[in-house]
């Protein structure tokens, strides 16, 4: 277990460990552009939250007497769903990182924090043990931020040829949150006003003369730039799960699988009831989080009365693409006294494969009795259940 940190002198630890008086400022006003999501990167969803929220929760549980986060212009709304329920504050940010930062600065002047720590909203994991060192090292310097080594050879780029290397030991990979003793960025920060954009806050410390200690960082501090890092994120197959069942009655057709099957018997529901394709939708549906047939396709609706399944397997199928999957594979299993499927089988699976544009290999199609129980057992209907894998292209 991490040792408590050590609060710089005369300021008692917090409830929460951190010391009293320590307050928070999340930069989350750029537009976030390169991660090519439909709204700012720091609200877009990042496994199951907003991308903001993830490290606002954590300064939240760290005991950060006030937190506050720094949005784009026209952003209220945006920010007030991601970050309902939290105890925050929202500033109207800058057009550069450096005026955020003065603007979260001077939104907590006020209260006059003793320290702060300072963080980008696009690092969402942001591990305590990370801001209890940062917290440990203001002891002794009046500011700290989180370092890790290059582990990769370096050069310079001289117009796109080879220059000089770069010795990769004596440098550091920033991350944030970065921590500083209140007063000292603050002034650090008005002295700057006006200047060319620094990189980080650190910067600014520096240009004030303030000494900047290095502690250990994280790698699971990454920062969230470009689509693939939000790809990233989800799993790279999900699995679903379908299952459904049909009473058999006289004067039905009796469909499996997109084919026609003669027999005494068919389906009745209130489409051509094909058991196996409704199994096979909820499967899909249910690998991307899409509901289930039920909702795409109520029975109440008169339009659906009658209506061929294939075109509910095709409408699942365009849900799976558009979420940024393609089908991995799908695997049917028909649970039925009669009538005989073997005879069928590669008849059904070359017709799944072609609703979902897929190599035949890809479809597996089975059959299994009940043994006489339960309702298939005594042919009073069929039951079919599914498993599909989709794959995030």
């Amino acid at each position: 277990m991490a040792s408590e940190p050590s609060p710089p002198p005369g300021l008692p630890l917090g409830a929460a460990g951190l010391p009293a008086g320590t307050a928070a400022i999340v930069v989350a006003a750029g537009a976030g552009l390169r991660a090519g999501q439909p709204l700012p990167k720091q609200f877009a969803i990042w496994r199951g939250k907003p991308v903001v929220r993830h490290s606002v929760e954590t300064l939240v549980a760290a005991g950060c007497a006030s937190v506050v986060v720094c949005i784009p212009e026209g952003a209220t709304a945006l920010a007030q769903t991601a970050l309902d329920g939290l105890p925050v504050r929202l500033v109207t940010g800058a057009a550069t990182r450096q005026g955020s930062v003065l603007a979260g600065l001077s939104a907590l002047e006020a209260e006059a924090p003793r320290l702060v720590l300072i963080h980008d909203a696009a690092r969402p994991v942001l591990p305590r043990s990370v801001i209890d060192r940062l917290v440990a090292a203001l002891r002794d310097s009046p500011g700290a931020i989180p370092v890790l080594p290059v582990v990769d050879s370096l050069c310079h780029d001289h117009s796109g040829t080879m220059g000089e290397p770069a010795d990769r030991a004596a440098l550091r990979r920033v991350q944030t949150p970065q921590a500083f003793r209140f007063a000292a960025i603050l002034a650090a920060h008005r002295q700057w006003a006006g200047t060319a954009e620094a990189g980080d806050d650190a910067q600014v410390a520096r240009a004030a003369g303030l000494d900047v200690a290095l502690v250990d960082g994280d790698e699971a501090l990454h920062k969230l730039t470009f689509a693939s890092d939000f790809a990233a994120a989800a799993p790279p197959v999900r699995i679903g799960t379908g299952y459904d069942v049909h009473r058999l009655s006289p004067g039905e057709d009796l469909w499996l699988c997109g084919v026609k099957i003669e027999h005494s018997h068919g389906l009745a529901g209130h489409s051509d009831a094909d058991v196996a394709i409704h199994a096979l939708v909820d499967a899909l549906l249910g690998a991307i989080g899409a509901g289930d047939i039920g909702s795409h396709f109520p029975p109440s609706d008169p339009q659906w009365k009658g209506a061929a399944s294939d075109q509910f397997l095709a409408h699942a199928l365009t849900l799976v693409t558009g979420s940024g999957h393609r089908i991995g594979n799908v695997d049917v299993t028909i649970i039925c006294e009669a009538p005989k499927i073997g005879p069928h089988r590669e008849t059904m699976r070359a017709r799944l494969a072609a609703i979902l544009g897929v190599d035949i290999g890809a479809v597996s199609v089975k059959a299994t009795t009940t043994e006489g129980l339960d309702a298939p057992g005594r042919r009073e209907g069929i039951a079919a259940q599914a498993v599909a894998t989709v794959v995030r292209t």
